[in-house]
């Protein structure tokens, strides 16, 4: 089960509506729709939640490109909504390079079912919707909303129901459960 919302930071506080993300197909559809929703050049965040699995902050600030955070890429690989915000930008890979890095691929001898070497520290990667590989874990700015009240530390060690803790911080709850 899906949730997302936007809320829009204006003079009188933070304003909520929910949106259908049917028709956002790329990043910067998201952005736009975001961008619609504020009256000005105001911030809005996008925040989407796919229950106990993986949740997604958007940052948009006016004309700014967007600044990310997925709190699991693996998990949000696996979903249309997730890998609308998993730009190659945000994996660290080149625009426009579909193909797989046969670098990057564990090629160690194990996939002939020998034992693997416990002690290595290469990140757990999985290959998402489109087949391509993915860490394990959050990507993306971790510090989109330090400036709001919601630390680094703190959405890195949110999980269920973090859309909830989120809005709590920034003193948008009320707002949010309107749209719920």
């Amino acid at each position: 089960m899906y949730f997302a919302a936007l809320l829009a930071r204006t003079e009188d506080g933070w304003e909520a509506s929910d949106t259908e993300l049917d028709d956002v197909e790329t990043l910067s559809d998201l952005a736009d729709l975001a961008r619609e929703a504020a009256p000005e050049d105001d911030t809005v965040l996008v925040l989407i939640e796919q229950e106990d699995a993986w949740f997604g902050v958007v940052r948009i600030d006016g004309e700014e490109d967007p600044r990310i955070y997925v709190s699991d890429a693996a998990a949000a690989a696996r979903s249309s909504y997730g890998e609308i915000l998993l730009t190659d930008e945000l994996l660290g890979r080149e625009p426009g390079d579909d193909d797989p890095d046969l670098d990057a691929l564990d090629l160690d001898g194990t996939e002939d079912g020998e034992d693997e070497d416990e002690d290595d520290d290469t990140p757990a990667t999985e290959a998402g919707v489109s087949g391509e590989i993915v860490p394990h874990g959050p990507v993306g700015d971790a510090q989109v909303l330090d400036d709001l009240g919601v630390s680094e530390k703190q959405l890195k060690s949110l999980s269920e129901d973090a859309v909830t803790e989120i809005a709590e911080s920034l003193g948008a709850s009320e707002v949010l459960e309107t749209v719920r």
